[in-house]
């Protein structure tokens, strides 16, 4: 059979796999397999996937405090009176805050940068939540600042960044111990190396 005799996906389907190709990780094929995959499933759970879907889309939004992502702001951690309020974390991406939370060394609160620095992809400190941040420092409650970055160039650009915006002041700032491998992220890191890594980590 000729290409041009062969019929081609109906105009929904097409458009599922356009959709599914702007999923980060996914190609033509696995957007394909995936499409099929959701023609198949049950009526009840394709549609519970969709609602899942739309109500991430209406009702996330930024925590106030903390830049996390939640349904309510103060999210649930900001609002747990039982955290350490002297001790704050910067954190990259909100996956970072998943990630150190199943370690649970850490009781203290976050802030999510929802970035770093990266000159070479037009970001700059101006994109990131660092108004917010010093923000929250400004007042007389955080005693030490743990900035946990990762370890890659740009995670280490936007710590010294943070360090040298902050020279001077009386807060104590840390940085997670290099237990952590070059170039890694957090959120693919075991617990053991991320406890290991807060247990020692070092002044700036």
């Amino acid at each position: 059979m000729s290409s041009e005799q062969i019929p081609s996906a109906a105009p929904s389907l097409s458009r599922l796999i356009q959709e599914l190709q702007k999923l980060p990780g996914i190609g033509p094929k696995s957007a394909q397999r995936l499409a099929y995959y959701l023609i198949r499933l049950p009526d009840d759970d394709a549609y519970a996937l969709a609602d899942a879907i739309t109500a991430v889309k209406q009702q996330i939004v930024l925590c106030a405090e903390c830049q996390n992502l939640t349904d309510d702001s103060p999210c649930s951690i900001c609002s747990d009176s039982r955290r350490d309020q002297d001790v704050v974390c910067v954190v990259e991406d909100p996956l970072d805050v998943l990630a150190l939370e199943r370690t649970r060394c850490f009781r203290g609160l976050y802030h999510v940068l929802h970035g770093v620095i990266s000159p070479l992809n037009g970001i700059g400190p101006e994109q990131l939540k660092l108004k917010e941040l010093y923000a929250r420092l400004s007042g007389k409650q955080v005693q030490e600042l743990v900035i946990a970055t990762n370890a890659t160039l740009e995670g280490e650009a936007t710590a010294m960044y943070i360090r040298r915006q902050l020279a001077g002041s009386e807060l104590k700032i840390t940085h997670l111990a290099r237990g952590l491998p070059v170039g890694g992220a957090l959120e693919y890191t075991d617990e053991l190396t991320l406890s290991r890594a807060f247990q020692g980590r070092q002044e700036l």
